[in-house]
């Protein structure tokens, strides 16, 4: 049961859709960081924030985030299971393994981040501006998650929802769906549930 009296929505969509002026700022960086211009593409920046998601232990987050991962790598959730139980052995490129060893470092506090991890994914071929943008990723998603769990918000555990849920962010982008939910609120519901 939620802290305080969120709307029936899972997850983030709840807090978000009870303070909407908040989630607009959120939706848009979120937008940037995973679907915006990169040499990385979405499915790899969508499992950096999965990893983190799962190392933080925030079920919808890494569910979710899984899911889109999954809808971009043309439905492959093994990837993603893999990458949450251990990357370094996961069928992903050595650069993204380099680049989740500096997220998974930035998700236990951002000093722990070594001159050696940044040089593991610069020989793995990663550019300042994926550097970057993970770490942005790994922090983004820490306090993402700690939203969604310090307001204890609703998470189901119905791996068809985010499955679905994950093909239409994954088609539609965040703030979209993010419109989407708020012009139609009862065609959430029935996506949500």
């Amino acid at each position: 049961m939620p802290h305080i009296d969120l709307p029936n929505l899972p997850g983030i969509r709840g807090a978000m859709a009870f303070r909407p002026e908040t989630s607009k700022p959120l939706n848009e960086l979120v937008e940037v960081l995973l679907r915006g211009p990169s040499s990385l593409t979405p499915g790899e920046r969508e499992l950096i924030a999965t990893y983190v998601s799962s190392q933080n232990d925030c079920h919808y987050c890494q569910s979710i985030h899984g899911a889109i991962a999954a809808a971009h790598l043309g439905g492959d959730e093994d990837v993603v299971l893999s990458v949450k139980g251990n990357f370094e052995t996961a069928q992903v490129s050595e650069k993204l393994k380099a680049l989740l060893a500096i997220a998974g470092k930035v998700q236990r506090g951002g000093k722990n981040v070594t001159t050696e991890d940044v040089a593991r994914a610069r020989e793995a071929g990663a550019t300042d501006v994926e550097i970057h943008d993970t770490v942005l990723i790994a922090a983004a998603f820490c306090m993402y998650n700690r939203y969604v769990d310090g307001l204890a918000t609703w998470q189901p555990r119905d791996e068809a929802m985010y499955r679905e849920r994950g093909k239409m962010v994954a088609r539609e982008g965040y703030v979209a769906a993010n419109l989407t939910n708020r012009m139609n609120p009862t065609a959430v519901e029935t996506v949500a549930r």
